[in-house]
């Protein structure tokens, strides 16, 4: 008898290349908590839990990536206006970027993969104008880990708010479901070539 097959969800497979390695550290260290917390929001607990509960974290979640991308693009905004004002129009290459395939299975996964794409423009700008004598050294670190740590503190505070949704789910008795959708959150980047993004054990773990 064939094994029963399993639930065919819809993904959007999007190649992208990361160059720096502060985008390359965001996707080892957060993106597998980050997706599985979204794919729960987005997919896994709208289907079994409170609507208007959902619809609450919904909002939450949506208004923590929107404030974040934001002010991120008014940033990267800034620094491509430093980079005309000087006349700079070369840009870096790096010695070991990514090639990586995100797999997007939730709106809200999206929106965080595209931060990442972002955060890594952000960064080829900053270490262009650093290259160019515009940056110091101290300016260059300080800006970089800022909005690196940034990202994923924002990550965090999305695994907090979808955790307290996981507890109203398991007390409906929904252990199953949620665990499916963790184990779908596991394959949400690819890599495309050997090696490996940074990881840590830590922020990675469930």
């Amino acid at each position: 008898m064939p094994a029963p097959r399993g639930y065919s969800r819809p993904e959007f497979h999007v190649p992208v290349t990361l160059q720096s390695a502060h985008a390359h550290r965001v996707v080892g260290r957060s993106l597998i908590r980050v997706a599985r917390a979204l794919y729960g929001i987005d997919v896994v607990l709208h289907a079994i839990g409170d609507a208007r509960q959902m619809e609450e974290v919904e909002g939450l979640v949506d208004g923590l990536l929107g404030a974040f991308a934001q002010r991120l693009d008014e940033e990267i905004a800034r620094v491509e206006t430093l980079k005309s004002a000087n006349g700079i129009a070369a840009v870096p290459r790096y010695t070991n970027p990514s090639r990586v395939t995100f797999r997007i299975s939730s709106p809200q996964l999206s929106q965080y993969a595209n931060l990442i794409q972002a955060l890594d423009r952000l960064t080829v700008g900053i270490d262009t104008l650093w290259l160019s004598g515009l940056f110091s050294n101290r300016q260059r670190a300080d800006a970089v880990y800022t909005w690196r740590n940034e990202l994923l503190s924002v990550g965090r505070r999305i695994v907090e708010i979808e955790a307290r949704a996981r507890d109203f789910a398991r007390r409906q008795g929904k252990e199953e479901e949620i665990a499916a959708g963790d184990a779908a959150a596991t394959s949400v980047v690819v890599l495309d070539e050997e090696g490996e993004l940074e990881g840590d054990e830590e922020e990675v773990a469930t």
